[in-house]
């Protein structure tokens, strides 16, 4: 993969990270500046539908 470049990306469809031009957006979270960042996207949308349903009164 190249390097830290930006325009990272999560496949939803496929579950990796993707560089550049992949999969349809539809299918794929981001764009994330670094390969780490996109590779944590699933942790880190966890991490704020939970943070959501705490502000919201939903446990």
């Amino acid at each position: 993969m190249a390097g830290d470049d930006g325009d990272w990306w999560f496949c939803l469809k496929h579950m990796k990270v993707e560089h550049g031009p992949g999969c349809p957006n539809k299918d794929r979270m981001g764009p994330y500046p670094t390969e780490s960042a996109a590779a944590g996207a699933l942790a880190l949308a966890r991490e704020r539908n939970e943070a959501w349903r705490k502000d919201n009164g939903e446990d």
